[in-house]
């Protein structure tokens, strides 16, 4: 069996999710750009005058990775659901299954075109932190590690939701009721060691907490829990995430009438 990857498919379909991103750039970049400003300006000047510091940095520079991570997870989970679901919706998912794309490609398509908006995005965040608070990354491999393991992650969360999905409302159910909450207590705006004891043992059924946490490591060098532990359940949720949305996608769940 030919195992090989078709370049040139692959290639098109990234380009695809590229230009489609660029097509609505007002949607996609500007909007977490803007909504981190707020953020920055709101919690990081109100709030960070009242705390000395945390991890060793001011607070507004303790915040900075937790915001490029919620606007990673954000923009991960939206382009794949958003995209996949569109395409069903429209019917040009037609033209996508009678391209030569094994279910491999189509998969990892999606993916690298919502890995490159990812990176986008956290790069401009990245230089708002430089300028604004001068929140400098220290360790870029854990940098780029982490957010590419969390854009994997959630841009799968959004195939399977993007199949899953019967209407655009459908999309919108794991953002509203699974990760807006989680991302918001997992440590984007308070440390672990800010929580009663209790909440703090709460976190750790948090996925989130384990992706900010390590993120923040590459920034502060300082996280609450062990990095390789944080590293690893954060790998292990997106290999499974992507093992499922390839299941789907390779049996042609509601892909073909």
């Amino acid at each position: 069996m030919n195992t090989a990857i078709n370049m040139v498919s692959l290639w098109t379909l990234i380009k695809r999710e590229m230009v489609r991103s660029l097509k609505i750039i007002n949607q996609v970049l500007w909007p977490p750009v803007i909504t981190t400003l707020l953020y920055v300006f709101v919690f990081g000047v109100a709030l960070g005058s009242r705390i000395p510091s945390l991890q060793g940095v001011s607070y507004a520079q303790f915040l900075i990775p937790g915001l490029i991570m919620l606007q990673v997870i954000d923009a991960s989970y939206g382009e794949c659901s958003s995209s996949l679901f569109q395409m069903r919706f429209m019917n040009a998912i037609q033209e996508l299954l009678i391209a030569p794309l094994s279910a491999t490609e189509i998969v990892l398509g999606f993916l690298l075109g919502s890995l490159g908006r990812a990176y986008v995005i956290a790069g401009l965040i990245t230089i708002l932190g430089i300028v604004l608070v001068h929140a400098v990354p220290q360790q870029w491999g854990i940098f780029l590690l982490l957010i590419t393991i969390v854009s994997v992650l959630f841009s799968s969360l959004g195939l399977i939701v993007g199949l899953l999905a019967e209407k655009f409302d459908h999309i919108a159910v794991l953002t509203t009721f699974a990760i807006t909450p989680l991302v918001f207590v997992g440590g984007v705006f308070t440390a672990a060691t800010m929580l009663p004891p209790a909440l703090r043992s709460l976190e750790l059924i948090n996925p989130i907490f384990y992706m900010i946490d390590a993120f923040r490591l590459s920034y502060t060098g300082q996280s609450y829990l062990s990095p390789a532990l944080s590293v690893g359940v954060v790998t292990t949720l997106a290999v499974a995430a992507t093992a499922v949305a390839w299941r789907m996608v390779a049996v042609g769940y509601k892909l073909r009438a």
